[in-house]
């Protein structure tokens, strides 16, 4: 089996009766990962297989802010600094390396997972029902008891990539060596961002009385916007361009070229640039969903 062992060590301040801070620095070790490997001098041919070769590291530092409900409103924050190193970021990441004929070696070098900078906060903002409801009040009615706004905030760097020095196109089924630019995983994709908000009212309606006891309906509709602001974030990147959008291929010369040979060229680009802006490039756009829950 794999292994890993995590170390932590924090330290927690009261601010206040109702704020905190807690920083905390963690090591975590990866031990006994799977990876490919070749087996050499193996009878009667040398094979490939798996075996518990790999390693890595986390290690880093986090910084987290609690703010009890104060005024109606919860607060939590958090900031997170690690770094994560390791000699693969899959079980099939040397693959490509033994295929080559190369030994197996072993570099620690950044996972795939390997986010830099990572924040993250949380803002909840309700209102009480009954005595604890300090709302607006029309006509004598408590109009927004039970009511409550939740808005969820991250934010975060780029994850690694290894950028391409030659350009290739996936588009004809041609396969074409890749050229390393640099480090493995030596590149960085984008910062993202993305802001979540859920507006929801609780209601209650009474059943009735059975054994004495009084029954009660209890109903939560919501409002629920996933990517409020309808942000571009980019998860994937063409590795020679880093963009999500243009792998390089039209620019190219030999891109230039076998356009021109096509029966209409213009066509044929515009095609190809409708092609190349894969959507799975990117996160998922804004979504509304509106719901009711039902508890009795």
């Amino acid at each position: 089996p794999e292994k890993t062992v995590d170390y932590e060590l924090g330290f927690a301040k009261t601010l206040s009766l109702k704020s905190a801070l807690k920083i905390s620095a963690f090591y975590k070790e990866l031990r006994d990962m799977i990876q490919i490997t070749n087996v050499y001098q193996a009878y009667p041919a040398q094979y490939y297989t798996y075996g518990n070769i790999d390693f890595g590291t986390v290690k880093g530092m986090s910084i987290n802010y609690d703010l009890r409900r104060t005024n109606n409103v919860q607060l939590t924050a958090n900031y997170t600094l690690q770094f994560a190193d390791g000699t693969g970021s899959s079980s099939n990441t040397a693959e490509n390396i033994i295929s080559a004929g190369f030994p197996n070696l072993r570099v620690t070098l950044p996972l795939d997972f390997d986010q830099r900078h990572s924040l993250n906060g949380n803002i909840d903002f309700r209102y009480g029902s009954g005595t604890n409801y300090n709302g607006p009040i029309w006509f004598g009615k408590k109009i927004l008891q039970n009511f409550g706004a939740n808005l969820t905030l991250s934010a975060g760097s780029g994850t690694p990539y290894s950028q391409q020095a030659n350009v290739t196109t996936a588009q004809f089924g041609i396969p074409i060596q890749t050229t390393l630019e640099g480090s493995v995983n030596g590149s960085r994709k984008p910062w993202s961002f993305r802001a979540d908000l859920k507006l929801n009212k609780s209601f209650s309606f009474a059943l009735g009385e059975i054994g004495g006891n009084e029954r009660k309906l209890k109903m939560n509709a919501y409002v629920w916007v996933q990517n409020l602001f309808n942000t571009d974030n980019i998860i994937a990147v063409y590795d020679y361009t880093g963009n999500p959008d243009d792998d390089g291929y039209l620019s190219s010369a030999e891109g230039q070229q076998y356009a021109a040979q096509q029966i209409d060229p213009i066509a044929f680009t515009d095609q190809y640039n409708v092609y190349v802006n894969n959507p799975n490039h990117y996160s998922r756009p804004r979504t509304i969903r509106i719901g009711l829950t039902m508890n009795f």
